[in-house]
């Protein structure tokens, strides 16, 4: 009785795989989205930008979560544990945009590292205001570039890009900072 191949090896994964690259990053794909090219070129540009200074933003407050001290560790352990699933949220939000531009979302952490401008933190554990100033910095980053490429993604009539910038990056950004920066105001913790 002879065993046929399809089904002697229908089950065996195929492992080891190697495959061509069908599409470079920084290209786009046209689909029928009633943007140009050279708009959607842009928008990928920005948002890839944006994207990978977010999910370095994403590290740093998970960094932060799990090296958290002092008297303030309980709320900041869950305040930046909540504001790191903002930004992972954002990061799928974001490639989900690239990819529907036709661009080539980044993703690989060794890529991300080359396109941010979030300066890397110390290996080691920064003093809690260290470390909050640090994602206040990270913060102002991402801020100061999605408010440039709101308004020149308006100008080539990619409104969608547009509103993500603004309704979804910037104002997650903005709500973040301050509940972050109230944090370094220096009052007194138990007597007035």
């Amino acid at each position: 009785m002879t065993i046929s191949t399809a089904s002697a090896h229908g089950s065996q994964p195929l492992l080891h795989q190697k495959g061509e690259v069908i599409q470079e990053y920084g290209t786009v794909r046209q689909y029928p989205l009633g943007l140009s090219h050279d708009a959607r070129m842009y928008s990928c540009q920005r948002l890839n930008k944006a994207l990978a200074d977010t999910q370095i933003l994403y590290g740093l407050y998970k960094k932060s979560h799990w090296l958290m001290r002092g008297a303030t560790f309980y709320q900041l352990h869950l305040l930046l544990d909540k504001h790191a699933g903002e930004q992972l949220d954002l990061v799928d939000t974001l490639a989900e945009r690239v990819q529907t531009l036709g661009g080539v979302a980044v993703g690989d952490p060794r890529h991300v590292a080359e396109l941010t401008s979030i300066p890397r933190p110390p290996d080691g554990v920064e003093e809690v205001p260290a470390m909050l100033s640090r994602l206040l910095e990270a913060h102002e980053t991402i801020l100061v570039d999605a408010h440039d490429a709101a308004a020149r993604t308006v100008e080539l009539g990619d409104d969608g890009t547009n509103d993500l910038l603004v309704s979804q990056v910037i104002r997650t950004g903005e709500l973040q900072t301050w509940f972050l920066a109230e944090h370094l105001v220096d009052t007194p913790l138990v007597r007035a």
